[in-house]
């Protein structure tokens, strides 16, 4: 089952979220003018004509700006779905994840019973090197309140977020007391590397949620660290992976493949042909490799996916990918708004251009990787577009558009689409119950020094089961018609819960893989 859980859970969900994290497949450009304008003012066309007339001569008061952005999403509906307005409040939030990070205090929280609680500190982040800790509630920041109202999500996020360096004073309540804790904003990562980890004395695993600025580097430093482990094969998992900065995705591929080999390439009406080519030697060439992939695995991620595949490095395991074969440049508008716009095509080294169709609109083009996902049972209605068929160079067949399609298939557990368990996703349940569990059993918890160990010797009680129950019937979410295997899909996610915790997202990943049919499979594979 594929992390993060409420992706799997909810089609629907997932449908949006990939859309989200398909926007995000162009290589960010520092240099790009911030004040290049979408319309040229300098000669008035029928759209700044029909504003002028609005303004000067309608009955009533207009707003140029909402029937601007109408207009600029009614023309961007014409194109592909990767062309799209990015709203000035927007910018910064999307382009933040891209470069990688922000300005913050460094902390997760959750909003119980009105009040703000710290679910977990980010280490060495400004907020643990002030003292903050996980459980803590924050009830001001500086003379706002945080507790006891219903506040917004992004009230909050301005609130703590801020410029690097600048202070700002927390009231937290702690242990039945009221303490003053002055934090320093700082640089606070968003990271691309969810885990990374031995699964034997001999296999890795290393799982990427995302190619930002900073993916290519945190992937070296968790692919050295377990070089230094004993590594000699590796399973590299692009499950759930939208994509990202394209350049990133190809220094990955430089480590991987040996030679001077091609990896992609990229063209347009006015974009020349562009060639992204190994230069150096790789520091895992040689050594056995698996990659997951499954339909939430796109743009970037399927860059790497076609390289690897079209020169038969590694075995591919999972579900057919998204399909996404376009390449966006983002320029800034004059009122600070931005247009993501796709300049080219990117082709494997063989040529294939994996790009999905999109000619039933944008809804249908997102939705259908859900459609694809919920129906993973019937492998064979799955494949790329048969029509289109190349050979790789040990002459394995290879489909043009369409994703990519794994060497081995793992079907999609049709337990995940039952609507009970997807409710205790859509409402935290699950998550909650993790922070709670350790909030109660933080001194038992500490017993456990590895996640290995935690995974090992843990289980959920009875009595375990019965807090969630609790928490459930908080949700308004019934439990007595959980079936036996819901319980144990349950089961399994409230112990990944509490290992998150513990052990942080590293942790979270090994307690799901714990169990995971596709892991299970490229083990088989590995060995």
């Amino acid at each position: 089952m594929a992390s993060p859980k409420l992706n799997t859970y909810l089609p629907l969900l997932f449908s949006i979220a990939l859309a989200l994290g398909m926007i995000i497949g162009y290589k960010l450009r520092s240099d790009m003018p911030t004040n290049r304008a979408f319309f040229s003012l300098q000669k008035h066309n029928t759209i700044q004509e029909v504003e002028d007339l609005l303004n000067s001569k309608y009955v009533d008061t207009v707003n140029i700006e909402t029937l601007t952005d109408t207009a600029i999403q009614a023309i961007l509906s014409k194109l592909d779905p990767h062309t799209i307005h990015i709203p000035a409040l927007q910018v910064a939030a999307v382009n933040e994840d891209i470069k990688g990070g922000f300005y913050g205090i460094g902390i997760e929280y959750a909003l119980i019973n009105d009040s703000l609680n710290v679910v977990q500190v980010v280490s060495n982040g400004p907020a643990a090197k002030a003292g903050l800790a996980i459980g803590d509630i924050i009830v001001k920041a500086g003379s706002s309140s945080l507790s006891g109202v219903k506040i917004e999500t992004n009230t909050i996020r301005t609130l703590l977020r801020g410029q690097d360096g600048s202070q700002i004073n927390l009231s937290v309540y702690r242990n039945g007391s009221m303490l003053q804790i002055n934090v320093a904003r700082g640089k606070i990562p968003l990271t691309s590397l969810d885990a990374a980890y031995m699964i034997d004395s001999l296999t890795g695993y290393i799982k990427l949620n995302k190619f930002s600025a900073t993916t290519y580097t945190e992937f070296m430093n968790g692919l050295l660290a377990l070089k230094k482990q004993g590594l000699q094969k590796l399973i590299l998992d692009l499950r759930g992976n939208g994509g990202g900065v394209l350049d990133e995705a190809t220094e990955i591929a430089d480590e991987l493949l040996a030679g001077d080999k091609l990896i992609t390439y990229t063209q347009g009406l006015h974009y020349p042909k562009k060639e992204y080519r190994c230069r150096r030697e790789g520091q895992f060439e040689k050594g056995k490799l698996i990659v997951l992939v499954d339909e939430g695995s796109a743009s970037a991620s399927e860059v790497l996916l076609g390289a690897l595949q079209d020169w038969d490095r590694g075995i591919i395991v999972g579900r057919p990918t998204f399909g996404k074969g376009l390449v966006q440049e983002q320029y800034s508008l004059s009122d600070n708004s931005a247009l993501r716009l796709t300049v080219a095509r990117y082709y494997t080294p063989i040529g294939r251009n994996i790009q999905r169709s999109y000619k039933n609109g944008t809804a249908a083009y997102y939705a259908d990787a859900s459609v694809r996902q919920a129906h993973s049972a019937k492998p064979n209605t799955l494949v790329a577009d048969s029509s289109k068929i190349y050979t790789s160079q040990a002459g394995k067949k290879l489909y043009g558009s369409g994703g990519i399609t794994p060497d081995y298939f793992v079907a999609t557990d049709t337990t995940l689409f039952d609507a009970l368990p997807a409710n205790f996703y859509s409402k935290a349940t699950i998550t909650d119950y993790g922070y709670q569990y350790y909030k109660l059993h933080n001194k038992q918890l500490q017993g456990y020094k590895s996640a290995k160990q935690f995974i090992n010797q843990f289980a959920i009680s009875p009595t375990d089961w019965q807090l969630f129950e609790t928490l459930a019937a908080k949700d308004s979410i019934a439990t007595n018609k959980i079936s036996p295997p819901n319980k144990k899909l349950i089961s399994a996610a409230l112990k990944a819960a509490i290992a998150r915790q513990l052990f942080k997202t590293n942790g979270y990943v090994q307690a799901i893989n714990d169990s995971d049919p596709a892991v299970k499979k490229a083990m088989e594979l590995i060995k």
